[in-house]
């Protein structure tokens, strides 16, 4: 049997933009993509912690070190800047994956740095 589990998460990011005008998605700071385990176009859940929305996008690839996390198009009208936002991945993992697996959870201060990245797979 396969079950979907969270894959990762960046925890507590706060959005830097919103922008109406752009094909729907969302833009993450590259370095954060990489220590989080997102990949670009990759399918993820966003839950905004100021107004309790959720919904799902893919993920475009933002300049590394920018701090960047923009909504785009329809999503932007679900968060304003400096809200703080929970972004997941998920995958799929068979029973023996399930039992050793760990998922990645990544920390970010209000400027979107990373403070803490616990050991994970």
């Amino acid at each position: 049997m396969w079950r979907e589990l969270m894959k990762s998460k960046i925890h507590r990011a706060a959005v830097t933009d919103a922008n109406l005008n752009y094909m729907g998605s969302i833009t993450i700071d590259q370095t954060l993509m990489e220590a989080a385990d997102i990949g670009e176009y990759e399918k993820v859940h966003i839950v905004n912690i100021n107004n309790g929305h959720r919904f799902e996008t893919y993920v475009i690839a933002g300049k590394p070190d920018s701090g960047t996390i923009t909504l785009n198009g329809a999503a932007a009208r679900l968060v304003q800047p400096q809200d703080k936002i929970i972004i997941i991945s998920y995958g799929f993992f068979n029973m023996e994956e399930q039992k050793s697996f760990k998922p990645r959870i990544i920390f970010v201060d209000d400027l979107n740095k990373i403070i803490d990245c616990p050991t994970s797979q």
